[in-house]
């Protein structure tokens, strides 16, 4: 069924026989919220391959100049298509979009020309974004569905938190993870399926992962913290960004990754902005202050019951990272991340959090000003600031990403008089190695 602007629609009749593939961009944060929308009716299936094939891939059905991300989903979801686990007359796409510019609008029609390339142009592609960019029969989103799908996301943000928190420190490795996993499993069994939730018990759900991971056994020890800042897909996608994480994790570092809701609060905070600079959707005003309040009330909840039931460190209220741009980048900057890639890098540093990974994709030009641009300012008002900017693409060498960071953390370590990892440690941090993949 083709509209008149000529994409294929998906119908409710599709809702009930197709699958619908999602693209592996929050692995965590995506487990949470396929599964809300797996129990609205939706089979849906997060996508996890993750072969060394996939750039080759986009690259066969997208043009070289196309941004990383963009030939990554594309490939991913080719590669998905091609390998026989799915019927391609059964089988719709999604894609989640802000409604912004470049990727936020454009990577829809970039998947169906790959797709009609491809010679599967029957195939659906549903765009899931609260701007309504596109209207199809058999996806909707409610206002319960999207209450949760945010504690969704809250969930998400404070597991990954609390554990990027403790995996550095376990004293038996792997204990994280396998509490991670089993909070995870807890929570997909129980919010997910409710049509309706109290916010009270939401709170005790918040208090019990704190709980949970707080009972974790840890060595007191001190590490290099690094930070992950940069284009959203890259900064959290391991597919993305070569596995960062673990890779920082290998090195003896403790990672430190700005959540998910705060880019949510920001894409709401930009309409407010919008309509103070230039005027525009005042009628929209009064809801995207109500969102933006409800959002940044429930982030302050979450930081509250931190600091009440755990010494770990919780995350920055976004009022307090609103501020902290001030004098330093225009709130109107707003694609490619926009300004809160250069208040997030700002943030770390507020949390002393002084060495900072800026993972910046080939093909995406506003947030290489707004990352790399602006380490130079940062660096001149914070000379203890740590910056490396990390270019991800097709062609890149992964090991000379990785000895770009590996030179970031040799001047983290002499810095702060950290010694460097010697055979015992490699010996540990080998046994974590074995207990995440495990996990």
């Amino acid at each position: 069924m083709h509209d008149k602007k000529g994409y294929v629609k998906f119908t409710k009749q599709m809702k009930s026989d197709y699958v619908i593939l999602a693209p592996d961009m929050l692995p965590m944060h995506f487990k949470l919220i396929l599964c809300v929308l797996q129990n609205e009716g939706y089979n849906i299936e997060l996508l996890e391959n993750n072969d060394s094939s996939i750039p080759e891939t986009g690259l066969r059905y997208v043009h070289n100049d196309t941004c990383y991300p963009a030939i990554l989903v594309i490939g991913q979801f080719l590669e998905a298509i091609k390998s026989g686990k799915y019927d391609p007359n059964k089988t719709a796409l999604i894609m989640f979009q802000t409604g912004g510019g470049c990727r936020a609008s454009n990577y829809i029609s970039l998947i169906r020309k790959a797709l009609a390339k491809a010679g599967y142009e029957n195939i659906p592609v549903i765009s899931f974004s609260l701007m309504g960019l596109e209207k199809h029969p058999g996806w909707k989103l409610s206002l319960p569905l999207l209450r949760k799908l945010l504690y969704a996301v809250f969930y998400a943000d404070l597991i990954k938190l609390l554990m990027n928190q403790c995996i550095p420190y376990e004293i038996t490795p792997g204990d994280s993870v396998k509490k991670s996993d089993e909070l995870m499993k807890y929570l997909t069994n129980g919010i997910a399926d409710r049509s309706l939730i109290s916010y009270r018990e939401i709170k005790k759900n918040f208090i019990y992962i704190i709980k949970e991971f707080a009972s974790v056994p840890l060595k007191r020890e001190k590490k290099i913290k690094v930070g992950i800042v940069g284009e959203i897909f890259v900064k959290y996608s391991p597919l993305a960004n070569n596995n960062l994480e673990d890779f920082l994790l290998r090195e003896g570092a403790e990672v430190v990754l700005p959540g998910f809701v705060d880019f949510c609060i920001y894409s709401v905070y930009n309409g407010i902005v919008d309509n103070e600079l230039y005027g525009i959707n005042g009628f929209l005003k009064p809801a995207q202050k109500f969102a933006f309040d409800f959002l940044v009330n429930k982030q302050k909840d979450v930081i509250s019951l931190i600091k009440e039931h755990s010494d770990f460190d919780p995350p920055t209220p976004f009022d307090q990272v609103i501020s902290l741009c001030d004098g330093v980048i225009g709130k109107g900057v707003k694609m490619g991340e926009g300004w809160l890639l250069t208040a997030e890098m700002l943030e770390l540093n507020e949390q002393n959090v002084k060495n900072i990974v800026c993972t910046q994709p080939f093909g995406c030009l506003p947030n290489h000003i707004c990352g790399k641009g602006m380490m130079k300012p940062l660096k001149e008002s914070h000379p203890d600031i740590n910056i490396v900017a990390i270019d991800y693409d097709a062609s890149a060498s992964k090991v000379n990403q990785e000895n770009r960071i590996k030179l970031m953390l040799s001047n983290a370590r002499q810095a702060s008089g950290i010694k460097a990892i010697t055979e015992t440690d490699n010996e540990e941090i080998k046994n974590r190695e074995e207990a995440l993949s495990f996990g």
